[in-house]
């Protein structure tokens, strides 16, 4: 009668085999350099992802398992395993900040069906829903001109206080949902103090609303984004502008 120590081992073995085949296979699938749409200007210049360039892989039809998979549809994660499963690189996807997330599903999307993306969108003008194709390949990006330091932050000082701040990491992001919540995961200095509870107490009882306004839409005005909007053609021939969403129906053509 084997040992249960010696059919443990034999588990081990079997999964070390399913791993290596797993992973010879997938070297196999060709991928493509993708661009993070921060350039790798927010990230530590020691983490891999400060390149600025993530190798992603073709999708296969097993991975479409991924996206009709009920309990990740029903946590909401549909589309952070589906990275997961496609990035090669040898990163943390909640390393990631958020604000890339949107590029890396957008040329998933790209790679696995190709750019066109059928959407219907409703004409401003004479209120009609009209069929019309989005050619991915063309959408644009916002690109990040202010500058970090080799921790991937960044500096600004408002009414005589300095913080330094940077842009949450996708794990980071799914746990906010007030303002102050916010302000707790962007900020990590403040007047050269970086212990927690200094930054709470700042938020709490010195950051007025005014300056944390301010400090908010510069934010927003510095981050890099994907710009889901597109330039369509109206009934009459003339051309607006209309944004789309991007979801797990996304991937199905």
């Amino acid at each position: 009668m084997a040992k249960h120590t010696d059919r443990y081992q034999n588990d081990n073995l079997i999964n070390l085999a399913k791993n290596k085949y797993e992973e010879k296979n997938r070297g196999t699938i060709p991928s493509e350099i993708i661009t993070l749409t921060s350039e790798g200007k927010i990230y530590p210049h020691s983490s891999p992802l400060a390149s600025g360039k993530i190798e992603m892989r073709y999708m296969t039809a097993y991975d479409e398992d991924i996206l009709t998979n009920s309990s990740y549809v029903k946590e909401g994660i549909v589309l952070d395993k589906l990275l997961e499963s496609l990035i090669i690189t040898d990163i943390n996807l909640d390393d990631i900040a958020q604000v890339d997330k949107d590029g890396l599903i957008l040329n998933a999307r790209i790679l696995s069906y190709g750019a066109e993306y059928p959407v219907v969108v409703t004409d401003p003008k004479s209120g009609k829903k009209l069929d019309q194709t989005i050619d991915l390949s063309k959408i644009k990006t916002k690109t990040i001109d202010i500058q970090s330091d080799e921790k991937g932050e960044f500096e600004y000082t408002i009414s005589k206080h300095t913080i330094k701040f940077k842009f949450p990491t996708n794990s980071q992001s799914q746990t906010v949902s007030t303002i102050s919540e916010y302000l707790e995961q962007t900020i990590v200095e403040v007047n050269t103090s970086r212990d927690i509870n200094d930054i709470k107490h700042f938020i709490r009882y010195e950051f007025l609303a005014k300056d944390s306004k301010e400090f908010q839409k510069y934010i927003i005005d510095n981050t890099p984004m994907v710009l889901l909007e597109y330039e369509f053609v109206g009934e009459d021939g003339g051309a607006f502008t209309a944004g789309f969403q991007v979801g797990t129906n996304f991937f199905w053509i």
